[in-house]
């Protein structure tokens, strides 16, 4: 099985090399590769009919294969870790390219069984483009023969519950989170609301690059769009069904910053029909001020109205609402570290928490690891990344994982993280204990921490001698009471250098030797 899921991604990789070499100028790192023009047929056969003597004709191709591989990272591949994404209007964030990804997704989902009429459903957030980009999308599904039920602005684990809610075999988000307005971005969720497999994003891809006249289907077969009234009531029902029946908020005065994103209607309500006394910062989107100075990236909106309006507690979504920040009654930030110690320690005690722990990533704080193993939970550790932790936990058996940015994911309610539920689960902490949220969020005292990104032109830094003895020297003076991470960034030239500790001096010191030696290796000033 592992090597059949290898084969069928690998295959796909190569066949959209093939396809777009042709297209591409010498200067292109597709351009370059020496690919046989009999390399395509092996690949296919890799992709539709997998088998080992198919494998093994490809062995023969040694050579091709280890150029392919060697470059493969660099070619043009339109799926990301997080979906599609790029500036609206340029390429691949084009009308053009939407309507293409309508098309291949719902021709590969029906090319599984055509006994029955597939269903898609569309979300999206408040971008301009996102008109522009729903309506392509739609275009393409119908083209194909798919269903499509429209929602309309609706935070993304909104879109991934009411796929498995409506029994569709697709969900789309169209939004590109908390970037700026001008980006946007198509991630696609399976059945059951999970992110796409490689395979499948393979062969979607391959059919991107064909000629689309071959994928449309026959007049009568071709499918409705249905707008879905209801999307905003069915979430809102599900986010306060994460809470006890008889929980309310009465007496509690909450200010939500919904960053002029997906979430500005049903948050709210959700919160005032909870009993909450609701104030609303971030609800007036126009399609240009998404995450402009407000949500979960920019909370000094947030701070400054929960400090004016004296209120128990403020919440920051971000553009697609799949990330929260808390803000406490004094205006203080409350990161995602400590509220995954909070949700963490109250399942523990109700005997929710499955696996004995939660996941968090390699840059969560050596505060919570110490806290949590005090109350005897474990906590792992994956690359930064939310997919990480979602495949962590899937694999494992956890139910509890994130990030320190404030990405949560609580996986009995849902496959992606969702920032409201995330606070609701807060909000619960706050009213059945009766304390402040300063005193309920604050769990433990964060280790010193610091974080320096270095940025490069070529060649691998890390690499260099010079590095992996400040690296190891840095490691011995920080010894068991610290920790360090030194990675590349996986979307720009830069190493990220970070240290944390319990002496505050000596992760500086750590950080700057570090720092200093990947500038030197990499003939910065």
């Amino acid at each position: 099985q592992r090597w059949t899921g290898w084969a069928v991604s690998f295959g796909g990789k190569v066949m959209h090399a093939c396809a777009c070499k042709s297209g591409l100028g010498p200067d292109d790192a597709l351009g370059q590769l020496p690919v046989r023009d009999d390399l395509f047929p092996i690949a296919k056969g890799l992709v539709w009919n997998p088998g080992i003597m198919v494998f093994q004709t490809l062995v023969a191709y040694t050579d091709q294969v280890k150029a392919l591989v060697a470059r493969i990272e660099m070619a043009r591949s339109y799926f990301g870790t997080d979906g599609i994404r790029g500036l609206a209007n340029r390429h691949p964030m084009t009308s053009e390219m939407a309507l293409k990804v309508g098309m291949a997704a719902g021709t590969v989902f029906r090319s599984r069984d055509q006994t029955y009429g597939h269903r898609v459903v569309i979300g999206k957030d408040t971008r301009l483009s996102g008109y522009m980009i729903e309506s392509a999308l739609m275009s393409g599904f119908t083209a194909v023969g798919c269903e499509v039920f429209i929602l309309g602005p609706m935070p993304t684990p909104a879109v991934a519950m009411l796929t498995r809610s409506l029994r569709a075999d697709i969900g789309v988000m169209i939004s590109a989170s908390h970037n700026p307005y001008n980006d946007n971005g198509i991630k696609l969720f399976d059945a059951e609301g999970d992110k796409l497999s490689d395979e499948t994003e393979a062969r979607i891809e391959t059919l991107i690059d064909t000629d689309g006249a071959e994928l449309y289907v026959d007049a009568e077969a071709i499918g409705r769009a249905t707008r879905v009234e209801s999307a905003r009531e069915r979430y809102i029902e599900f986010a306060k069904r994460t809470l006890p029946r008889d929980l309310r908020l009465d007496g509690m005065r909450i200010v939500i910053d919904c960053a002029n994103g997906a979430g500005y209607k049903v948050a709210p309500a959700a919160l005032w029909e909870l009993g909450g006394e609701v104030i609303e910062v971030g609800v007036d989107p126009d399609g240009r001020n998404i995450n402009l100075e407000c949500g979960s990236t920019a909370p000094e909106a947030l701070i400054n109205k929960v400090r004016e309006t004296r209120a128990d507690i403020g919440i920051a979504l971000d553009g697609d609402a799949d990330r929260v920040v808390i803000v406490d009654e004094r205006g203080c930030i409350v990161d995602g570290d400590q509220l995954m110690a909070v949700i963490g320690e109250s399942w523990h005690r109700k005997g929710k928490l499955a696996a004995g722990g939660v996941v968090a990533t390699v840059m969560s704080n050596l505060g919570l690891e110490r806290y949590l193993k005090g109350l005897g939970l474990s906590m792992a550790r994956t690359p930064v990344g939310d997919r990480y932790v979602v495949e962590h936990m899937r694999k494992n058996g956890f139910n509890v994982g994130g990030e320190q940015s404030g990405h949560i994911v609580l996986s009995d309610y849902a496959t992606t993280g969702d920032g409201l539920v995330s606070a609701l689960q807060i909000l619960a902490v706050v009213v059945t204990t009766g304390r402040k949220v300063s005193e309920v969020c604050r769990r433990f005292e964060p280790v010193p921490q610091l974080l320096t990104n270095v940025r490069y032109g070529e060649g691998k830094p890390l690499d260099d001698k010079g590095v992996q003895k400040a690296i190891d020297a840095g490691k011995q003076k920080l010894g068991s009471s610290g920790r360090l991470v030194i990675r590349p960034s996986g979307t720009e030239p830069v190493i990220r250098v970070m240290a944390e500790g319990d002496d505050q001096e000596l992760v500086s010191v750590v950080v700057g030797d570090i720092a200093e030696a990947v500038r030197v290796a990499a003939n910065v000033a």
